[in-house]
């Protein structure tokens, strides 16, 4: 049975990179959709629970691999460390792994071996997505949400 976590990581298709909504909106909007997230955090991280002065703006989006859909779903505020562990694949590469694999088993309460085991079903997951070609994005959360269209 396949463990559920607090924490987990989110494995952005290769044809996806690169098309985050700060590319795509101006300045004073991804301020406003920040700003936002902040604020419903009330300066807690909205997964560890964790108060920090920093936050930082995580999108969480949604793929549906049968229509090629990638979907914005919300944006919310993370500590720098539970962002990392999102981002883990890029966090690996400037070497922050050991830090991250730590952050994701003390939020998780879990050991080496399941922060393994969720890493390799992510990375399966990664694989699985990249197959899929055309994919489309759906950012229609930011114009119901905030009234926003693209720059």
């Amino acid at each position: 049975m396949k463990k559920t976590y607090k924490l987990t990581f989110e494995m952005v298709p290769e044809e996806c990179w690169y098309s985050n909504l700060r590319s795509v909106l101006k300045p004073s909007d991804w301020d406003k959709v920040r700003r936002d997230a902040y604020a419903r955090a009330n300066g807690c991280c909205s997964i560890c629970g964790r108060w920090t002065k920093r936050l930082e703006a995580h999108e969480k989006w949604s793929y549906d691999e049968k229509k090629a859909l990638q979907k914005l779903e919300d944006v919310v505020a993370l500590c720098h460390n539970c962002h990392e562990v999102k981002h883990i694949s890029r966090t690996q590469l400037i070497g922050r792994g050991m830090e991250a694999m730590e952050h994701f088993m003390k939020v998780n309460g879990c050991a080496q071996m399941d922060f393994h085991a969720a890493l390799s079903e992510a990375n399966e997951e990664y694989f699985r997505r990249n197959r899929v070609e055309g994919w489309v994005t759906d950012i229609s959360w930011l114009k119901n949400k905030f009234d926003i269209e693209l720059k």
